[in-house]
Parts: structure tokens; sequence; C-alpha cells
């Protein structure tokens, strides 16, 4: 009995360990599929997934999922610390069985030992229950250090992700469209600047793919806001591309082809590594005909030569066949809503809200809009101040 629970006991404690260094000090995916953390990650995942399908849809519900990334880390470091104890206390209670202490005295020691509180009620009888001792409380002191030094790289991670994500309020809205990411940037004669803008997204996809294989966990953190989040915004840049390459005249493709290839990489590896398959949808729901139609004149509205070609519609609709359905899979498997290609009425911007937030929107269009300064920019400029200064004096009410 002592050899089959000392055997029991080494296989638990080399399993948790190479769990815990795959986790936490290995910066590479790791594709054995008989892993701890996968299973658990699936298991609970499933649990809080079918609790939240029971809610409403809202700010409760998204509350609720948002919980999740950092309540299951926790969970883990536990199972882990549990796990490390019972191995060690098994492999004590084999190595001084002579003893005749009970095996539930021996997992006791072994946690006062795993975190060094050192009571001494219980103490280790032969030369191999002391060597024990001395390694798992090495063990508890190093996973502890471990886990301190991994939070804030995770934290880190999530937060250099979320710093574009949130950047995409202002040039794309909340959520953010393509739509209104290419109409934004033609009102203000900024087409020329996409290119750096879709390099920077280009850069922050392959940062995601990196991080998010590396620690697939950050899947599960979800954004500030409810209207954002990792998926909505490579959604929304994917969209960009492929008004780019199919129909806008004005943006030279290169760098949308570039940008789309690293934001498609993205999705098949994270959708690969998760075993999460596309789903049969379609892509008619996103973008219609008559909202195609729609789009087409909000591009045109905003000055943006759209190819008018017979099968625009169709070579577009080829290309969103790619990459629609395996977001739509993962949308579908992280409760992920992706936006649509145009913002609804009601969308409002996050920056647009709050004290005067009104006022500072129409501020900030009539300051950047150059067609009548660039006529008479002293004059003009004169009238404007005093304009707006009037108008913030009388409140919000003069802003329908």
């Amino acid at each position: 009995m002592p050899r089959i629970i000392a055997i029991l006991g080494t296989i638990l404690l080399l399993a948790v360990l190479q769990d815990a260094f795959e986790v936490m000090l290995l910066p590479r995916r790791v594709y054995r599929r008989v892993r701890f953390t996968r299973f658990y990650f699936q298991a609970v995942w499933a649990i809080w997934r079918g609790v939240a399908d029971r809610l409403r849809a809202g700010p409760g519900r998204e509350r609720f999922l948002s919980v999740f990334g950092a309540l299951s880390m926790v969970i883990l470091f536990a199972l882990w610390a549990v796990g490390l104890i019972c191995a060690f206390g098994m492999l004590e209670w084999a190595a001084q069985s002579t003893a005749a202490s009970p095996l539930s005295e021996q997992i006791y020691m072994s946690g006062v030992t795993f975190f060094t509180l050192g009571y001494g009620d219980v103490v280790p009888h032969s030369g191999a229950a002391r060597a024990l001792s001395v390694i798992e409380a090495g063990t508890g002191i190093g996973l502890i250090a471990v886990v301190i030094g991994y939070l804030p790289v995770l934290y880190q991670l999530f937060s250099r992700r979320e710093a574009h994500v949130i950047q995409l309020d202002a040039r794309a809205g909340s959520p953010p469209t393509a739509a209104t990411m290419l109409s934004r940037h033609a009102e203000t004669d900024g087409l020329g600047k996409l290119d750096d803008l879709l390099r920077e997204w280009e850069i922050w996809g392959s940062e995601l793919l990196e991080s998010h294989l590396s620690y697939p966990m950050l899947v599960y953190y979800r954004s500030q806001h409810d209207n954002q989040s990792w998926l909505a915004a490579l959604t929304a840049v994917m969209d960009t591309c492929a008004l780019i390459l199919v129909g806008v005249d004005d943006v030279h493709p290169l760098q949308a082809r570039m940008t789309f290839a690293m934001a498609r990489q993205v999705v098949v590896e994270i959708a690969r590594s998760f075993r999460i398959s596309p789903s049969r949808y379609t892509g008619g729901g996103r973008l219609p005909h008559d909202e195609y139609s729609r789009m087409v004149a909000i591009l045109l509205e905003a000055g943006i030569r759209w190819n008018d070609s017979v099968n625009v519609e169709e070579t577009l609709a080829a290309l969103r066949a790619t990459y629609e359905p395996l977001l739509d899979g993962l949308a579908s498997a992280l409760l992920l809503p992706l936006p649509a290609w145009i913002a609804r009425h009601d969308a409002a911007d996050h920056w647009r809200r709050g004290h005067r937030g009104l006022i500072a929107s129409r501020l900030i269009e009539e300051l950047s809009s150059r067609s009548e300064t660039e006529a008479h920019p002293d004059v003009t400029r004169g009238r404007m101040a005093q304009r707006l200064r009037s108008r913030l004096r009388r409140g919000p009410s003069d802003f329908p």
C-alpha cells in the first residue's frame, strides 16, 4: 500500500508542477492535448457560460461574464496548491508509514510545511520524510513567488491589448464599425493616415497572437465597456481592410492586405488553440443587400470614391466568407457579440457622454472643419471662437 500511494503521489506532484510550469513560465503554445489546465478551463467556462445563458442579455450578464477571467485564475492557483499539498502528503505518509500516522495527518503536515507555518505539532520521523519537507517548503515558496510575478505580466498584456481597443472609440465608434472608421477619416481628410493606423493594428495583431497563445486565459478577460472587446476591434479592422481591398479607390491596398493577413492569422490560430470550429454562418445577417447599399451611400457621402463595378458586392461577400465564419464561431463560444458594418442610429461614442459631452462633440466637429478657416482664417476663427464661447455659456440646449 505505501508503494502505491508513493506512485500516485509522485504522478500527482509531477503533473501539477508540469502544468504550472507550462502555464506560468513556458512562453509558447503547448500542443499536448492532455492537460489539466485545458480541461479545467473548458469545464469551468461551460458551467459559467451555461449560467450566463440563463441571464437576460444586458449589463448584468456582462458583469457576470467579466468576473470569470480573474476568478478562474484564483481557483486554478488554489487547485495547484491543493494538488501539491496532497501529493507531498502522500509521499510523506509513504516515507514514514512505520510511524502509524494516518494519511490525513500527513496531509495536514504537508499543508503546514507548504505554507511554511511551522506549528511543530506534527513532524517527520524519517530522513526521507525530512528531505521531502524541505523540498515541499521550497516548492511552496517558489510557487507563491512565481504567482506573484506572473499576475503583473498577465495584466500588463491585458492592458496593452485594451489600450488599442479603447482608441477605436473616437476613430470607429462604440461598438466599432468599418463604415464609421472610413467615413470619419475621410471627413477630416485623413484617409492618407489610414496606412499608419492599419500598420499599428498589424503590430497589435502580432502582439495579440503571441500573448494569447502563450497565455490563453487572456481570451476570457473582457473589456471595460460592454460594447467593446478585442474580438469586436479585430472584426472592425478586418472589415475596414476588406472594404479598402474591394472598393475604396482612395487608399493604397498594400497595408490593408498586410493587416488583413495578420488579423486572419490571429483568428485562425486562436480558434485552433481553443478547438473552435467555424460556424455555418453565411454572412448575410451582418451585411444584407439593403445594408450594403446604405453603407455605400454613407461612404460616398463622406467623399470616398467607391468602386461601382457590377460584381463588387459579390467580391466583398467572397472575401467575408474567408473570415466571418471563424469570427462568428469565436463570438458564439466566448459570448462576445460581433459589431455590424454600419453604426446604429442610437450608438454614441464613450467620449461624447458625460457632462457637456454633446457640446464637446459639436465643438470638436466645428473646430476640425476647414471649409471656413481656409478662406478667411483670421476673421472666421475669431467669429468661431466667439460663437463657441456663447454656446458654451448658454448650455446644451443649443445643440439639439
